[in-house]
């Protein structure tokens, strides 16, 4: 009987370990930026974390750019998995703020009262409509799938539309609403029941693993 059970998808979403742009504060978008050493202790103590207690997975799917990258590949080879790289869970494309702090952010750029979700961020990329769109496509990409045992490893911004998505929340006017919150090498954990469309989160923003990173 137990062959005859529906499959289910469990899913977790591991943010990139602290990165240079986030240690200096960057508006990083699709800018790249490498992990600092605090990153990779993130992301060394999480790998050890999930090898000790015996955590299995079937794929790794992982943004290209380089922080999360490297965050993947460290959790990868302690559990001894395939890295797949897919752009649809890159960070967003945030135009002209790319690579800028936040002061210098605030001094170049006007900032209007009001902004709906479908203006663009940094005069020319992706506003949360058009993120959370592309956070749409990469969740049904990925339930395309068979269902297995699926790590993500993606950027807060983008796993932040992917969570509205599996919710059923959409994006509101001037960035307000609810947000989920990622840490440097927190991941969230879900389980998906096709059969019923049936969503169950079972972990949010856990990173107990940086009492040993340090």
């Amino acid at each position: 009987m137990a062959e005859n059970r529906p499959k289910i998808f469990q899913i977790t979403f591991l943010r990139h370990g602290e990165s240079v742009g986030n240690a200096e504060a960057r508006w990083q978008g699709q800018a790249e930026f490498p992990l600092t050493e605090r990153g990779r202790a993130q992301a060394n103590a999480l790998a050890k974390r999930w090898k000790k207690e015996g955590m299995q997975f079937d794929l790794v799917i992982s943004s290209p750019l380089e922080r999360a990258k490297e965050t993947a590949e460290t959790v990868a080879s302690a559990l001894n998995l395939r890295v797949e790289f897919d752009p649809l869970w890159l960070e967003r494309d945030n135009g002209e703020f790319s690579g800028l702090t936040a002061h210098e952010v605030r001094q170049i750029f006007s900032h209007p009262d009001f902004t709906t979700p479908y203006d663009p961020v940094g005069t020319d990329g992706e506003g949360d409509w058009e993120l959370f769109l592309r956070a749409g496509q990469a969740l049904h990409e990925l339930l395309k799938r068979e269902p297995a045992r699926y790590l993500i490893v993606s950027h807060g911004g983008l796993l932040n539309q992917v969570m509205h998505a599996i919710v059923g929340i959409v994006p509101q006017a001037n960035n307000s609403g609810t947000r989920f919150r990622f840490e440097n090498t927190a991941f969230a954990q879900l389980t998906y029941f096709p059969h019923q469309h049936r969503w169950a989160i079972d972990k949010l923003n856990d990173h107990t693993h940086w009492l040993s990173a340090g």
